[in-house]
Order: C-alpha cells, then sequence, then structure tokens
C-alpha cells in the first residue's frame, strides 16, 4: 500500500535521533515543517534510535529513555544515562565511519553530543540536527508543535507514521538513489540510514545527492 501526498506547503514529523535520509528529504523539501512533540512516545520508533552502516552490515543504535508510563508526551521524554550509551554510541560511529572520506572533516562537531548531558531527547535530537542541518548547509523552516496535530489532509502532509524504521517505505515521494558506503563491497548498498551515512561519505555534495530524491 503506498501513500499519496497532496504536496502541500507544510508537514508534520516526529523528533528524530540521526534521522534517516528520507526525512532529511522533507526538510528540504518542505516550506515549512512542524515537529510533532505532542504526540505519545511510541518505542522502536527514529525518535530515538538511528540505523548506521557497521563492520558487521546494519546497526541500530539506540538511546534509552525513562518513560513513566504509555501516554507519556514526547516532549517530557527523559533521557535516561544509566548506562554510559553515549560513549557507546559514539564508539560504533567512529568505528563505521572513521575511514570515510569526511568523518575527520565532521566528526569535531558531533564528539561533544557524546559528552554533554540533556534532560529531554526532544531537546537533544534538535540541537544534533541544527548542527547537520548547518553541515549539509540547509536552513528549512522548522517549528515545535504547540498541541498535537490533528492532520486535516487538505493542510499538512503527515509522515509521523510512514517514516518509521519497522516499516517498509511506502513512500512515492522518495526515490532510492546509491551513493558510496564505506562497507559496500562487502555487505552491498543499504538505503536509508541515517543522515550521519550520506554526510560522512558525500561531504559537501550530500546537498546535491537530497535534491535528488
Amino acid at each position: 500500500m503506498f501513500f499519496y501526498f497532496t504536496m502541500n506547503e507544510k508537514a508534520v514529523l516526529t523528533t528524530a535521533y540521526l534521522a534517516p535520509i528520507q526525512y532529511y528529504t522533507k526538510l528540504l523539501r518542505y516550506n515549512k515543517v512542524f515537529i510533532e512533540i505532542h504526540d505519545h512516545f511510541i518505542k522502536q520508533s527514529y525518535r530515538n534510535r538511528c540505523k548506521i552502516y557497521g563492520a558487521n552490515g546494519l546497526l541500530q543504535l539506540s538511546i534509552p529513555v525513562k518513560k513513566e508510563n504509555p501516554k507519556t508526551k514526547v516532549k517530557d521524554i527523559i533521557i535516561d544515562y544509566d548506562t554510559n550509551w553515549q560513549k557507546m554510541h559514539w564508539k560504533s560511529i567512529e568505528s563505521a565511519y572513521r575511514s570515510s572520506p569526511f568523518f575527520e572533516f565532521y566528526a569535531d562537531d558531533f564528539i561533544p553530543y557524546y559528552s554533554k548531558k540533556y534532560k529531554y531527547l526532544y531537546e537533544f535530537n534538535a540541537s544534533m540536527q541544527e548542527t547537520i542541518l548547518s553541515s549539509i548547509e540547509m536552513s528549512p523552516d522548522i517549528e515545535f508543535t504547540k498541541k498535537f496535530i490533528e492532520v486535516d489532509q487538505f493542510d499538512y502532509d503527515d509522515f509521523r507514521d510512514i517514516i518509521h524504521p519497522k516499516k517498509k517505505i511506502n513512500d512515492p515521494d522518495f526515490k532510492i538513489k546509491k551513493y558510496n558506503q564505506v562497507f559496500i563491497e562487502k555487505y552491498g548498498f543499504i538505503e536509508n540510514l541515517s543522515i550521519i551515512d550520506l554526510l560522512f561519505n558525500e561531504g559537501p555534495n550530500a546537498l546535491n545527492l537530497l535534491q535528488t530524491y
């Protein structure tokens, strides 16, 4: 089943940790993007996880969170630091991309996120997203929702449940484009990974590639 969108000027996305390439094509395409923070937190979503290309293939990284009840809103989700996930995540990212063409060029911009402690998940995601957008030289108009958006199909295009790590890509406006990946000769091309996979492998050319998706 495919979801067809009316290509409104506005879109709604979830907050996301090192969001996939598909997510960033929406930030590029729409005039205004709302990041939903009044929805209920859903496990195993891009809200607190990402996919990268490790030495053994696809690798998922997940930020542990404190969730008091099933109806906790995303804006109230607190990051759990009982385990040193920051050290583990950065070690995994460094191992995956240290031999990529542009890792050393961008690494210093990302290292602080794996030592500084943010309280709320959405604030951590948003701050890292700003760094990524600056690196890609994108400046989308983004705003957090002030209340849960009940989407009218004539007003917004809604990707909150469409862009999801457990779901097949069913977005006709997103076309897979191949680019060089560190371990492509070993495992082949892996599609729609975290935006850092594109950034570390393609550097300044990342924006040009995003524009072709």
